[in-house]
Formats: structure tokens, C-alpha cells, sequence
């Protein structure tokens, strides 16, 4: 790592968008830490991820995906969510010097300032819901900052990208969805939902866009990118895309081998892929779209989620969390200054969390100085003015 990078990562580190770790340690150990111990190096395991590397990488913010499969049944999806929210609680008590939980911006701040790295949590898939509001509050409650509206498939009130189309979009429910997260605070994630989706939500949402793992459609056809019309609109909501490495959203070559991958038996995939391995892709395929995200919405509304330990294959030289820095030597190269590359890495990304936070506060204030208390109660305080960067 040139020094340039460095300094620029002590800086403004990596808050990164998406890390399915706690899936793997779900299916691979069943949350047995012990078993699976990301103090130190999992390379050799064939994991993206541990905290040597997160190190290395110069990441002081992650969100983690507490993903579980749409297959399951919503009742027990919302069982293996919380399991999957605990896995990563477990985490951060398991290394209180490395990680911190992290529900808003101000405790990434702090997290950076005290040297750990800001664990925010992030639920893939509106089924984690069960179609209830009530546990989209609860979950809230237990730290998830963002809901990811739909996964591979569409919910009962939400089309997906890759699923027919089911409701249009969304339903009434469905935006009532997006109008409780706007209210909580919590970030709706429009990566794997349909485009008729992504206008439905924008239309109904009041805070920032947010992607937290797609690239650019004109790039790479595939429905899980982000179109050029779509990127529009996300710079005039102030949002931001976290661009995604995963190889099948980057290259035409690459999308036509994942689809070929996926059209296989999950339990014939390890030989299908030791027989047909990925086409040529690396560090300047990423660097492409973080590029023409860039000059379509603008330098202020792009970022990084990587995907790591969510897929089967990477690009070549990010074979894990310590590669952002060859990504962000690879931008400098091409002419991104200092201050560019912290608005990738950091900036945005924080801004987006804060402004967020700011919609439902401003819900909040509406409610304490208009609405009248029944007589004899004593008039709600305002809330008091909130620090930070």
C-alpha cells in the first residue's frame, strides 16, 4: 500500500455497504466462533473475510448482511434473522477491542475515533419481516439499519429484480414500508429490487437512495444493476450507490457464466466451477463502474460494497477485504484526488446514514411541537439538537 492510500485510509477509511459474514459462519459452523475464529486469518479457509484482513483493507465501517435464504417461510425467516443478528452481537463481544456496534452516525464516529471498526447491521430481504411492521420496528430496535426491500425473489408486497413481476412495484403495503423505515430511520436498500420498484420506493421515500451492493447497468446488463435513469435520481435525493464486486454484474462475460453457474444444482456447483472457471475480470472492471457512477450521479453519490463471503468468485486482486486499497491505487491513477476517493470510501456513505437519520428525526420534531397532548399531560420535549461531523 502506497503511503498516499494509507493516509488517506487512516483518514477516511472504508465504510463498505455489504458483507455476508454472517451467513457463513450460520452454514459453515453454526455461529461456533470457536470453530471459526475471524481473529485470525481465514484466507486458507476460503473465506473473504476476517479481522486481520479488515485491517489491512483499511475498512472502519462495515455492514454486515444478516441475510437468510427467501426460500425459508417467512415465520422462520424472521427466527434466522434474529439468529443472524445475534451471530454478529456475539461478534462484537467476542472482540470488543476490534469492533463496535454501530446504530447511527455519530457511533461510526466514534467507533473510528476509539480505533474499532463501526459493525452496522443490514437485513437482505423484505421477507425478514414476515409483512409486519411490528418486527421491521423490532428489528430496528436490535440495531439493523437498513432493509433490503426484496432478495432473489419477490415478497408478497414487493417485486425483485430477478423474480416476474408480482405487484408492480409495490403494493399499499409495501410503501407503507418504506414510509415506516423513512420514520425509524432505517435505510431502504433498493439492490435486488426490480426498477418499477426502485421508482415505487423513490416515489414514496423521503430520505436518501440507497444502494448498498449494485454497479451500473450500461456497463453490465444484468437486472441487479443500477440504470442510468435510476442513477439520475438518486443524485436528486442526495443517495448513494455502493458499488458491488461481483464479477457477474461487471462484465457481459462474467454475467452470462454466473447465470450458467446459478442454472446448476447447488450441490454440482464446486465441479461445475472447477470445470468452467470465471472469464477475465478484475480491479479496472470495478473501477469502471465506480467511474460511470460517478459521471452520471455525481462523485458525491457513489461508494464501495463489496459482497465478500456472498459470492463464489471475485475479481482478481480483490480476493478479500484487504483489497481495497489496490482498488483505491487503481482510481488514483485515473486521476480521482484525496478528497474524491474519501467521498468513496467514507464520506458518502456516512452522509447518506446521517441524512436518514435526520428525515425520521424531522417526523419526530413535527409530532412533538404541533400535535396537542390530552389535557393535563405535560407537552412532549423537543428533541435535543444532535452533534457530529
Amino acid at each position: 500500500m502506497s503511503d498516499r492510500i494509507a493516509a488517506l485510509l487512516a483518514r477516511a477509511p472504508v465504510l463498505d455497504g455489504h458483507n455476508d459474514l454472517p451467513i457463513q459462519l450460520r452454514e459453515r459452523v453454526r455461529y461456533d466462533l470457536d470453530a471459526l475464529d475471524i481473529g485470525r486469518d481465514q484466507s486458507a479457509a476460503g473465506l473473504h473475510t476476517d479481522l486481520p484482513r479488515l485491517r489491512t483493507g483499511g475498512v472502519g465501517g462495515q455492514f454486515w448482511s444478516v441475510y437468510v435464504p427467501c426460500e425459508l417461510a417467512e415465520p422462520e425467516a424472521v427466527v434466522a434473522t434474529l439468529e443472524q443478528i445475534d451471530a454478529v452481537h456475539q461478534l462484537i463481544r467476542r472482540y470488543p477491542d476490534q469492533l463496535a456496534l454501530a446504530r447511527s452516525a455519530d457511533e461510526v464516529l466514534a467507533a473510528h475515533r476509539s480505533g474499532r471498526i463501526a459493525s452496522l447491521l443490514g437485513m437482505e430481504g423484505g421477507h425478514c419481516i414476515a409483512s409486519s411492521l411490528g418486527t421491521l420496528r423490532m428489528m430496528y430496535a436490535l440495531g439493523v439499519r437498513y432493509l433490503t426491500l426484496t432478495h432473489a425473489r419477490n415478497t408478497p408486497w414487493a417485486d425483485s429484480a430477478t423474480d416476474e413481476p408480482g405487484v408492480g412495484g409495490l403494493s399499499d403495503f409495501g410503501r407503507a414500508v418504506v414510509r415506516e423505515c423513512n420514520d425509524l430511520g432505517m435505510l431502504v436498500d433498493l439492490s435486488h429490487v426490480a426498477e418499477s420498484t426502485m421508482d415505487a420506493a423513490l416515489d414514496t421515500s423521503r430520505a436518501p437512495a440507497f444502494f448498498s451492493h449494485s454497479s451500473a447497468r450500461a456497463l453490465c446488463g444484468h437486472p441487479r444493476n443500477v440504470p442510468d435513469r435510476i442513477l439520475r435520481r438518486v443524485r436528486e435525493t442526495g443517495g448513494v450507490v455502493m458499488v458491488t464486486f461481483v464479477p457477474g454484474f461487471l462484465t457481459e462475460e462474467c454475467r452470462a457464466w454466473m447465470g450458467a453457474l446459478l442454472a446448476e444444482d447447488a450441490t454440482a456447483r464446486d465441479a461445475w466451477l472447477a470445470a468452467n472457471p470465471r472469464p477475465p475480470c478484475g480491479i479496472a472492471d470495478v473501477a469502471d463502474h465506480v467511474e460511470h457512477v460517478r459521471e452520471v450521479a455525481g462523485v458525491d453519490h457513489v461508494g464501495l460494497g463489496g459482497d465478500f463471503d456472498g459470492v463464489s468468485a471475485t475479481p482478481d486482486g480483490l480476493d478479500g477485504v484487504d483489497g481495497y486499497p489496490a482498488l483505491l491505487a487503481e482510481l488514483a491513477g485515473r486521476g480521482w484526488s484525496d478528497p474524491e476517493l474519501a467521498n468513496l470510501t467514507w464520506h458518502n456513505a456516512l452522509r447518506v446514514l446521517r441524512d436518514t437519520e435526520a428525515a425520521a428525526s424531522a417526523v419526530v420534531r413535527v409530532g412533538a411541537t404541533d400535535a396537542q397532548p390530552p389535557a393535563g399531560l405535560p407537552r412532549p420535549r423537543p428533541p435535543q439538537p444532535r452533534g457530529g461531523a
